[in-house]
This record gives C-alpha cells, structure tokens and sequence, in this order.
C-alpha cells in the first residue's frame, strides 16, 4: 500500500467531517491517526513542520565552552589567521586529549559562525601534475609576536604540484635577497629542482609587465634561474591570473591556520623559523584529499624525478659601498648598523643577505648583525627606539648631519 502524504491526508479528514458530520474520535478510528492529527488537520489545511528533537551531546557538550572561547576569540587575531573547523578540531585532540569526531565538531562550529554571522566559503579544484615537472612560489603574510612587540613577517612559500610538498620560511620584507634566498633553501630542502616554477609578477623577478605572458626580468632573478636550470611562467596579472597557481596560494593560508594559530610568541626570527620547520615536518605525513599515500611517500617518488643540484650554491647577497657616520654607523635600507669606531669617516664594502648584514674592510669582516624591519610606522609595529632609524627634526640640519654648528647660529644663542 503506498504510503500517503499528509496534505492528502488532511484532506481527507476535512472532507469527511464536513460531509459526514464525524466527532475526532471517530475520524481518527477511521484513519488510523491520532485524535491530536485529527484536530490539527481539521484547524489548517496544511501540516505543520516537523520539529527536530534536541538530542544531548554527551561528548561534545564538555568541550562546547572550549570551541565558543577559541571562536570568540577570533574576532580580534588577524583575518588570515582564525579558526577553522579542522584546526579547532585538531586542537582539541592535541592540547586536551578529546575523544571526538571531526565531524562532530564541523557541525557545532558551522552553528557557532551561524550565530556569529562569520560566513566561510571555500572552494577548490581538484588537479593532476607529472612528477618533478613544477612548483610555484608566493609570499604570505602572518602575524607574529616578536620579542615582545607583534609584528607583521612575510612568509617565503615554495609547493611543489606533484606531491605537495611544501617549504616555508619567514622573513622581516620581501626583498629580491630574500626572494632568492627563499629559493635557495627550498632546492636544498627538497634536494633536488623543479623543471618549471610559477610566479605572479614579483618586483624581485619582474621589471615590467609586457603584452599577453612577456615579461623584463631582473638580471639577479635570471641568474638564479641559469644557475639550477629551471623554468619560469607568469601569471597574468589580476584577477585572469589568480587561479593559475591556485595550490601555493591554498598551501600559504593553510600553513598560516595549521601552525600559525593562535599567533605564536617567539624571541628571534630564527626560532620562528624552528617553529615553521616543524610545522613542514608534520605536514609531511598528512593525506591530501582523494590520494591513499601521505605527502612524504609521494614525494619519495617525486624526489629521483628533480633536476640535481648544482655542485655550489647561488649567492644570494648583494654588495655595496657606504659611508660611516661620525656616530660609527652605516645606513643600509633605511636602517642603521653599528660598526667600530676606527672606521668612522671611511667608506667600506656592505655585504646585503636576506638575514644578515656584513661590513666589510678589505677581506675582513669587521661587523656582522641581523637585519631588522625597514624604518616604517604601522599598525603592529612598536615606535622606533631614539636615534636608531630616524633623526631629530627638532634640531637644525648641520646638527642632525653631525657637523656642528655654525657661525650663525653660535651668534644667535649670543
């Protein structure tokens, strides 16, 4: 017997107590329904909504106070780098032991953002590549806490297609040194290279933009690429260009929510390298959708398919003539070094790295420091300290140049 519909249903009732003048108890006899149906269906023509039951979570409800914490949370961490489902979930697993589903706890966050109005959308393509035939790089941006102070670093990331592999390392600009740098430290982390590498039109790789895929490259990023034999294409520019490295773009933002969040507090740029570089090692026994085997046993197949390497690696730093000051320092970038005192007045070779500044006299290094953020004011960014990256205005401009007063202005105290 097929199973009727409730509108049908009602109708029946309804007609049959209109024609035949039948009391509930009896329509509900004939029917085979409840005499509170009957009553429903005699007050409206259509059936109410069937109201979900409130089943208890008895696993999920310890932890609810945990999730609306961590979500809450978000509205203040930096956009790139607030929760997701997953990572909530693999919080919980890793900071307090749960015993709960992924799924579970999607559901429960969806409710949450529900009520929070913080909508996410995310949609992804999935793709094919031949081992060892390319990679793409991009920059990323993420929040730190530095030394005290929060800061806003760029993250130099390399993927490569195949297997998914992926390299990281942060960084206080995104200087042509440290584009290159970058590159350098990911051939040697995969031991190998890539036939072809994909870029958006970087300044430390790009010049200018020419008509349809013609590009003026730089002669530091040319040499790169002659020195470990790869490839390069460039995305169109804007939006025509954005889904053509889709694959760094998606491993930047997830790099920054698996590891970066909450926002780590660290003491130096090297530990936080320590901490991205756990952070890839972990990330090398994850599954990527629809593959059975993790990302480090697909990349041992993809590792014998890469270019060797070249027998030196490419120096990555730049060198440059400049002056020291009568206060023993020398301005590289906006930025003020120190350097002994004997030199003052001299002019000496400055040795530019994407993390280090050298001065050099002659052959010998008379002083090496780690580059610190460009001379700028920002939100994030604590004010800088006195006489270190800006000069006094208040003074008069042979003062701040440190050439003393003049005649002038000694008979104007007078």
């Amino acid at each position: 017997m097929p199973k009727r519909s409730k509108v049908k249903l009602y109708e029946q009732i309804r007609r049959s107590h209109e024609r035949e003048q039948l009391s509930v108890r009896e329509l509900a006899r004939r029917f085979h329904v409840h005499r509170r149906d009957v009553r429903l269906a005699l007050a409206s023509a259509v059936p109410p909504e069937r109201k979900a039951p409130q089943r208890p979570a008895p696993v999920l409800d310890r932890w609810k106070p945990t999730i609306d914490t961590w979500l809450e949370g978000d509205r203040f961490a930096p956009p790139k780098q607030r929760h997701t489902a997953r990572r909530v979930w693999q919080r919980l697993v890793e900071e307090h032991g749960a015993q709960v589903g992924e799924s579970t706890v999607r559901r429960y966050v969806g409710e949450v953002r529900r009520r929070m109005e913080v909508p996410l959308v995310e949609v992804m393509i999935p793709q094919h590549h031949p081992l060892g035939e390319e990679a793409e790089v991009d920059f990323g941006t993420a929040s730190v806490w530095l030394a005290g102070a929060l800061v806003e670093v760029s993250v130099f990331v390399m993927r490569l297609l195949a297997s998914g592999r992926g390299y990281a390392r942060a960084y206080l600009n995104e200087g042509q040194e440290v584009f290159l740098d970058g590159h350098v430290r990911a051939f040697q982390h995969f031991a190998g290279v890539p036939r072809r590498i994909r870029y958006d039109n970087l300044k430390a790789a790009v010049e200018r933009v020419l008509k349809g895929r013609d590009r003026i490259e730089s002669d530091r990023f040319v040499a790169l690429r002659s020195h470990y034999r790869f490839d390069s294409f460039f995305c169109q520019p804007g939006i025509k260009g954005s889904h053509e490295k889709g694959g760094v773009e998606g491993e930047v933002g997830r790099f920054r929510r698996r590891h970066l969040v909450p926002v780590p507090r660290v003491a130096t740029m090297a530990e936080l390298n320590e901490v991205l570089a756990a952070g890839a090692a972990r990330d090398d026994e994850r599954f990527i959708a629809q593959r059975r085997i993790t990302v480090a046993e697909h990349f041992a197949l993809e590792a014998h398919t890469l270019r060797p390497l070249p027998s030196e690696a490419f120096d990555c730093s730049v060198v440059a003539s400049h002056r020291v000051d009568r206060k023993s320092r020398v301005s590289v970038r906006g930025c003020l070094y120190s350097v002994p005192a004997a030199h003052v007045g001299k002019r000496l070779e400055v040795r530019v790295g994407a993390e280090t500044v050298e001065v050099l006299a002659g052959a010998a290094v008379v002083a090496r420091h780690a580059r610190v953020p460009q001379r700028r004011r920002g939100p994030g960014l604590g004010p800088l300290p006195r006489g270190v990256g800006h000069q006094d205005r208040r003074l008069p401009r042979r003062h701040r140049l440190g050439e003393g007063p003049s005649r002038r202005d000694v008979r104007r105290r007078a």
